[in-house]
């Protein structure tokens, strides 16, 4: 609501082309809300709004923008500008930026760098997609271990401005290779004198590669409760670090892809309102394709049961609550396990464990489930016992199968090393609908003598 006022204020300074007052208005906001502000305007009043702000905020604003805005700035605004946000990047950002534009806008944004950062820019985008490399920033506190506390702090001053974090800082040896780390405080702490690597953690040091998983670097992270971690290349030597900021935009990445995974959808390169209506379906169709022919195993379960079905044709109406309870019950099982994985709360080690709990946890719900059908079959739908007994026995035997596959098919796709997530609700639900419905005319045939 607050957003949608000053947009029209705003709005209204810029129709009177008070830009004295439109400017004082924009210094009054964080950049985070003049990020948002600036994307409620069609391109000419967004870039307007853009050029009245101070370089300095100009630039963490822009990071703020979404990638759609952030081009189109690139495209409008001139060399020097370009130049100027480039300059006062964190040189991870300006990897980012690159990696997400496209080959117009690189261009320009290479065309507007120092040959040094062009070479290293070059040389990030050879990682691996998804690596520690790629997410790394090259700005962060070296200190050598022969300088004194004293010398130390002094160069933590000089380079303060230019680095992402200076509360934790880190002894190289002459060739790069780390020796320990030492906090600001305790530096602070320290005598003036005083050997830095006397005085610094030197044991069990965490640190990422520059070729690990993205994903690992994450857990890792969250594992310790670090806020920033040491990136080492193959011989041991320092490159940069990962700070908690691209953690958290890694984590957001990871959640939404599995979101999608487990919504049978193909997951998108970029955001919903970016991406086109034919992108959208191509990520969508195939799974629906997949899902549709083995939703062919239904169909010809029912088909065989025809004649159970045309002998007692209210057996039929009972079909979709079964498939549907089954269905449900082996996607909350899926869900935690999956959670459980991605966080690595569960382990492949402990398959018989989770199996297990699951197997508890069906027989005390599908007990409930089955016992509350029957009452209400029997005493409300006014249905025979035997029909009444055989749907709350198929249905018993249904939910600890779905559970059980729930919890098993997310840790075989992790033995295999595939994703977790792809063994999501949608292919759950149709392997325990053919299942259900296998079990249903079985007891119906059983017992019904049909």
């Amino acid at each position: 609501m607050i957003l949608k006022t000053t947009s029209k204020k705003i709005m209204e300074l810029i129709r009177e082309k008070n830009f004295s007052e439109l400017k004082n208005e924009l210094m009054q906001m964080n950049v985070v809300n003049i990020s948002e502000l600036i994307q409620e305007f069609p391109s000419v009043e967004a870039l307007m709004i853009y050029r009245l702000l101070p370089k300095e905020k100009a630039v963490d604003v822009f990071y703020y923008l979404d990638k759609g805005y952030q081009q189109k700035i690139i495209e409008k605004i001139t060399d020097s500008e370009t130049q100027h946000i480039l300059r006062e990047s964190q040189f991870d950002d300006m990897v980012d930026l690159v990696e997400e534009m496209p080959a117009s806008v690189v261009k320009k944004i290479i065309k507007n760098t120092s040959r040094e950062k062009r070479g290293l820019i070059n040389k990030f985008l050879n990682y691996p997609d998804f690596s520690a490399g790629t997410i790394m920033t090259l700005e962060y506190v070296g200190l050598n271990q022969n300088w004194t506390v004293k010398e130390s702090l002094d160069h933590i001053k000089k380079v303060a401005e230019n680095v992402e974090s200076i509360y934790t800082a880190y002894i190289l040896s002459p060739h790069r290779k780390l020796k320990g780390i030492i906090s600001l405080r305790k530096l602070l702490m320290s005598d003036e004198s005083e050997k830095v690597k006397n005085v610094m953690v030197k044991t069990d040091l965490i640190t990422a590669r520059t070729y690990e998983d993205q994903e690992d670097v994450a857990k890792k992270m969250s594992k310790y409760d670090f806020n920033i971690i040491p990136v080492l290349d193959k011989e041991d030597r320092m490159i940069g670090v990962i700070t908690i900021d691209d953690i958290i935009d890694v984590i957001k990445e990871e959640n939404t892809e599995d979101f999608e995974k487990m919504a049978a959808i193909e997951p998108l390169a970029e955001g919903y309102l970016e991406a086109k209506t034919w992108t959208l379906a191509r990520k969508r169709i195939m799974w629906l394709i997949i899902l549709m022919v083995s939703a062919t195993f239904t169909e010809i379960v029912i088909r065989d049961a025809e004649s159970v079905l045309s002998s007692v044709a209210i057996l039929a109406s009972f079909i979709p609550m079964l498939m549907d309870t089954g269905g449900n019950s082996g996607s909350q099982a899926a869900t935690l396990v999956i959670r459980g994985l991605a966080i690595d709360e569960i382990q492949l080690k402990d398959v018989l464990k989770v199996l297990l709990k699951e197997f508890k946890v069906s027989l005390i719900v599908a007990f409930a489930l089955s016992l509350m059908n029957f009452l209400r079959i029997y005493f409300i739908s006014q249905v025979g016992f035997t029909i009444a007994f055989v749907v709350g026995v198929t249905l018993f035997f249904t939910v600890v199968i779905a559970k059980m596959i729930g919890a098993m098919l997310p840790m075989a796709a992790q033995k295999l090393k595939l994703d977790p997530a792809i063994m999501a609700a949608p292919l759950i639900t149709t392997i325990v609908d053919t299942t259900s419905l296998i079990l249903y005319f079985t007891f119906a045939k059983t017992f019904l003598n049909l």
